[in-house]
């Protein structure tokens, strides 16, 4: 009788396309779990291409508008907090070479022996800094904040030449000045670097001749690990000239 009415789950019924035997599950418009961060999507839900180790990744991680701005001093804390945890973890197949903070943002420039070491990276990063970053927000609010950080996939944009590379430096550690951060306040128009960055040991700048910039007195500077690859270490510089400290970036080229 069932085969003869053509109930689901019955031999004789009728199949959807990608639907099992029970008719349940399979591709079909609308399945899955439904996104709940409001705002477009920044970053496709695709398997992550094949990485080479030789070649550094510029990452882009944005938080929620809960989390308010980034570029002060609580802020700073958690994510400098976060990657002494990743330092002391002895993990070494994924290195943070370069960092801004920006004020919704942040970008690393990175280094991983492979593709899961990146996304485990990445991952781990994003983990520690959310709950150190809740933890800085519950202390300026009046309520203890829990929940997501960061929004939706973070971005990643693999780095194969000098050019790219020399780009990527200025793009990063000069991204201050492209968002004009550098006019907010007196202090920050007066300061040659970003303080909230670590272009203080960068020693490339056009103007410091190879000899990074020597700390403020009080500055907590950002840990940050020495670069492996050949276009971090030098291979930059065959891209182009220096980066200047008055250098305002444009749109990141290819």
């Amino acid at each position: 009788m069932a085969k003869q009415l053509g109930l689901p789950g019955t031999a004789g019924a009728p199949r959807r396309a990608g639907s099992n035997a029970t008719g349940h599950g399979g591709r079909r418009p609308g399945a899955g779990r439904k996104r709940t961060l409001p705002g477009r999507v920044r970053g496709k839900h695709r398997a992550r291409p094949f990485h080479d180790r030789r070649q550094p990744v510029h990452v882009v991680l944005r938080v929620t508008p809960e989390v308010g701005r980034l570029r002060r001093r609580k802020a700073y804390a958690a994510v400098r907090l976060a990657m002494i945890a990743m330092l002391l973890t002895g993990r070494t197949g994924f290195r943070v070479v370069h960092l801004s903070i920006q004020r919704h943002h942040i970008h690393l420039l990175c280094e991983a022996d492979d593709r899961t070491a990146l996304a485990n990276g990445v991952r781990a990063l994003c983990v520690s800094a959310a709950k150190r970053l809740n933890r800085a927000v519950s202390i300026a609010g009046a309520t203890p904040r829990t929940g997501r950080v960061f929004t939706d996939r973070y971005h990643a944009t693999a780095i194969a030449t000098p050019r790219q590379a020399r780009h990527a430096l200025a793009y990063v550690l000069n991204n201050w000045r492209r968002h004009r951060e550098d006019h907010a306040a007196v202090g920050q128009r007066r300061a040659l670097v970003d303080r909230y960055s670590s272009g203080v040991a960068f020693g490339g700048w056009a103007e410091r001749d190879g000899v990074p910039f020597a700390w403020p007195r009080g500055f907590e500077p950002m840990p940050i690990a020495a670069p492996t690859t050949w276009l971090m270490k030098g291979g930059w510089r065959r891209g182009g000239a220096p980066p200047s400290l008055w250098e305002r970036p444009g749109p990141l080229a290819a």
